[in-house]
């Protein structure tokens, strides 16, 4: 973390040995001047006051997790020197400057977290439980102190192809060309899980690992039979491509979809409204928990700050108008089917809430079988 005595870093010198990151330094030092550059008078006059630095991994661009982890970093900052939040001020953390960075997603967000490049991010709940337990991708690199702050929202799956494809069921990708995620994404991990629920693999489909974004614009031009994409509707590389040419999205409706669902309790059936994307019809697909997650070596203060700040009044009003999904961010759900442990700091603040009666055991969600 930067020296709170030091000018304020855009990018951590991390960066210059991990290719991700710096790869990622445009979109995190663009992130970095939005927050700091409004603070700088108020650093200046505050100079006494301890400076903290926080950072949510997100995803990329194209996908949901880039833009609510914006409206969470806003939530919870709080620079030196702001409006006092009963004036209409910033009701975040005291001192504390939060980034949201783009990533890869969720696989590589666990990787940043373990070696301790970033404090917080937003994971698929299938892909926490995966990381903790050190169950296939995370084999090698289990992370048993991994934690929550709270579950957020639904995710959704798109299986996104051009109206005229003739693929009506994931089992018609055979043979096809599908993007699947880019590497070190959720999506990738919950794609080749949804190829073996259909009798399909990275063998029997031509296999490429392609962003959203890039995935619509090679099926825009007939390069690809169709693409994958996990997150909460609507996912502005949908929404785009949507609007450049008919698409269709494929339903998870079957039976091979409930036995998915029974063997992988993290997923539920779930749809995507219609008109969500221009031209599509409501189609019933599978949902599975987007989550904030922490490192565990945080200090509880700092955690059980942070969760207070995300539910707090102010929080609300920017959650629902900042993006669709915002609107499905609730204290009511915040502990629904966790796939992990809370952080100790988080526990504490739904115990004070009454959301965890007593000696009760905070809730998590049955190992997978």
């Amino acid at each position: 973390m930067p020296n709170p005595a030091e000018p304020p870093q855009t990018v951590p010198p991390e960066a210059e040995t991990h290719p991700g990151l710096l790869r990622r330094r445009s979109l995190l030092a663009g992130g970095m001047a939005l927050v700091t550059v409004s603070a700088l008078p108020g650093l200046a006059r505050a100079a006494s006051e301890q400076v903290r630095f926080f950072q949510i991994g997100t995803g990329t661009t194209g996908g949901t997790y880039f833009l609510i982890g914006g409206l969470l970093a806003n939530a919870v900052s709080n620079p030196p020197g702001s409006r006092p939040c009963d004036r209409g001020g910033a009701c975040g953390v005291p001192g504390l400057i939060v980034v949201a960075q783009a990533t890869s997603g969720a696989v590589d967000n666990i990787g940043l977290m373990r070696s301790r490049r970033l404090e917080s991010a937003l994971v698929q709940a299938d892909i926490a439980h995966l990381a903790m337990t050190g169950q296939d991708p995370f084999q090698k690199t289990a992370y048993p102190d991994l934690r929550a702050i709270a579950n957020l929202y639904t995710e959704t799956i798109h299986l996104v192809t051009r109206a005229n494809s003739g693929i009506k069921n994931p089992a018609d990708l055979k043979g096809k060309r599908v993007a699947l995620g880019e590497q070190g994404s959720g999506t990738l991990v919950t794609a080749r899980a949804l190829l073996a629920t259909y009798g399909l693999s990275e063998k029997t489909v031509k296999p490429f690992y392609l962003s959203p974004a890039a995935g619509g614009d090679r099926l825009e031009a007939g390069e690809l039979d169709a693409f994958l994409i996990v997150g909460g509707y609507p996912l502005p590389a949908v929404a785009d491509l949507a609007r450049r040419l008919p698409i269709a999205l494929v339903p998870f409706d079957d039976a091979r979809a409930a036995q998915l669902m029974k063997r992988m309790p993290h997923f539920t059936e779930t749809r995507i409204d219609a008109d969500t994307y221009d031209g599509v019809p409501a189609t019933r697909t599978l949902g599975v928990g987007g989550v904030w997650v922490v490192r565990g070596d945080l200090k509880p203060e700092l955690v059980h700050d942070i969760t207070a700040a995300l539910w707090n009044e102010q929080t609300r009003s920017m959650l629902d108008n900042g993006h669709p999904r915002g609107k499905s961010i609730q204290l009511a759900t915040a502990l629904s089917a966790l796939p992990i442990p809370l952080h100790p700091g988080a526990e504490r603040f739904y115990r004070a809430k009454g959301m965890i009666k007593g000696n009760e055991p905070a809730p998590k969600m049955p190992a997978t079988h």
